[in-house]
């Protein structure tokens, strides 16, 4: 449909929301400007756009009842694979609904997206099918992301499989909670704030947020470009090599991964971490809401790590304090620019915009936002605040203190090699009944992210592993390393995988 030039009418309104003073005269000028500019359109409309490949044929699949899906933790099922040999050959991977499945519904948790069905394969979905990988569904996710518990999904609380009671976690709730029951061993899952680590140390999964950049989002929908990362969520260390060695590496539609460095991580696999240097951080600890429960196991899990000839010391990093702000300034401006008014793709970034998720949230954010989830609407109104009225400063200035967070942690990573700390700083808590008090809903959304949400910032990799449990509930260790050194972490993970049974713990 070609570009119409805009009437007088909605030049004027337009420079009423800028305080731009028109004439009559001034008006009628802009509008012939305006025409001869929007000309040009007409040739975008001419002009063949370039599509992500779709080589696997496929069904669409279903929506599966709740007697198949007793956690509420599948918005999909499928059955997608290319049937080539290749290093995930008999896997079966769940993939987190924002990401994109050709022909398969996809609705990021959010009635915004309802009816939406992708036309393209993410990369990373593309990947997988060429790795010998079946697609086994869409795992259900928070609305929009915008939540790390499991209650804001527009189909329903995904309920943790240890007591169904408690929060999966959130955002990729689903993608945890599915390893987490046996389902599937392996998925994909995204972390902006800590959505990839929460769920998985919740449900006891391996869970893998990879340097920044090394992983592609092309074909996923996107909350903030400078802190959106794509990893896997597996049932053990091996699964979670084996998937992000097929998934890491350069991607030629997202700038984000030009610096990308893979290493062999299935190598790491049996190797000694004798030698290695584990940096104990201190500030990763005894928060105003830690469970000294779980700080305690954390500890005892460390112990452990250390009788496997592994350096232990104590090591502080006191602008860790300084991460949950910073992280809140870039992110909540930067979701409400580039995921809400952005219609779920943003712009000026070089990249891959799928249209067709575009077009579809774009009328659901101008019919159906009343619909969405209270965190979703906080986000929204929160974020549109301080742009206009603080004209994003605060998020200028969080964007310039995110390299001194980065280099807070790269100094502390040139005397250790790793560093490690609680994934969050209490177990899973209960779902809130559907009619809790908003200010309930929203804590029990956001609370627990004073560890996590540091490292979406400063890009590091930061892997979540079980360690035990307290009240029956998993307990995650987190391990951070230096940009692009994920093997060392897969080594160290698997290292202490092997010496004891997490359950027992």
């Amino acid at each position: 449909m070609p570009v119409s030039t805009p009437t007088p009418e909605q030049i004027l309104e337009i420079a009423s929301k800028y305080r731009m003073a028109l004439t009559p005269e001034d008006v009628g000028d802009f509008r012939r400007l305006m025409q001869q500019t929007l000309a040009s359109y007409r040739r975008l409309d001419e002009l063949a756009e370039p599509t992500l490949p779709v080589s696997v044929p496929r069904t669409p699949g279903y929506r599966p009842q709740s007697e198949e899906n007793p956690y509420n933790a599948w918005y999909w099922k499928t059955d997608i694979s290319s049937g080539k040999p290749g290093p995930l050959s008999g896997k079966k991977v769940a993939i987190k609904d924002n990401i994109c499945v050709a022909g398969v519904p996809m609705m990021n948790g959010s009635s915004l997206l309802e009816g939406f069905v992708p036309d393209i394969d993410a990369t990373v979905v593309t990947r997988i099918l060429d790795a010998g990988g079946t697609i086994a569904g869409k795992a259900a996710c928070e609305d929009l992301c915008f939540s790390g518990a499991s209650h804001t999904c527009a189909t329903g609380p995904i309920r943790n499989p240890h007591d169904p009671t408690r929060s999966a976690g959130g955002s990729s709730g689903g993608s945890a909670a599915l390893v987490a029951a046996g389902e599937v061993p392996m998925a994909l899952g995204g972390d902006q704030g800590g959505s990839i680590r929460t769920p998985s140390s919740w449900c006891g999964a391996y869970g893998l947020k990879p340097t920044w950049g090394l992983v592609p989002t092309t074909g996923s929908m996107p909350i903030a470009y400078s802190v959106d990362h794509c990893g896997p969520i597996c049932a053990s260390v091996e699964d979670v090599a084996r998937l992000l060695a097929v998934i890491a590496g350069h991607d030629g539609w997202d700038s984000r991964t030009i610096a990308a460095r893979t290493a062999d991580y299935m190598a790491e696999l049996g190797q000694s971490p004798r030698g290695l240097r584990v940096g104990v951080m201190r500030e990763g600890f005894g928060h105003p809401e830690s469970d000294g429960a779980v700080d305690a196991k954390v500890r005892d899990a460390i112990a452990r790590i250390e009788a496997l000839g592994v350096d232990v010391t104590e090591v502080s990093v006191p602008m860790h304090y300084d991460g949950p702000p910073i992280w809140s300034g870039i992110i909540l401006e930067g979701a409400a620019e580039m995921m809400m008014k952005g219609h779920g793709v943003g712009n000026n970034v070089p990249g891959y915009y799928p249209l067709g998720m575009q077009e579809a949230f774009a009328r659901g954010f101008d019919t159906r936002l009343n619909d969405a989830s209270d965190t979703v609407k906080l986000v929204l109104l929160l974020g549109e605040y301080l742009h206009r009225y603080y004209h994003s400063r605060y998020h200028s200035k969080a964007q310039n203190l995110r390299v001194l967070l980065r280099q807070a942690y790269d100094a502390a990573l040139r005397n250790v090699d790793v560093l490690v700390m609680p994934t969050i700083p209490f177990t899973a808590t209960e779902i809130p009944p559907h009619d809790a008090p908003r200010a309930l809903s929203v804590e029990r959304a956001l609370n627990m992210q004073a560890n996590t949400c540091p490292f979406d910032v400063s890009g590091n990799p930061a892997f979540t592993i079980p360690c035990g449990k307290v009240g029956g509930l998993p307990v995650g260790m987190m391990l951070v390393g230096r940009h692009f050194e994920e093997a060392t972490l897969i080594r160290l993970a698997h290292a202490f995988e092997t010496s004891s049974d997490w359950r027992n713990n």
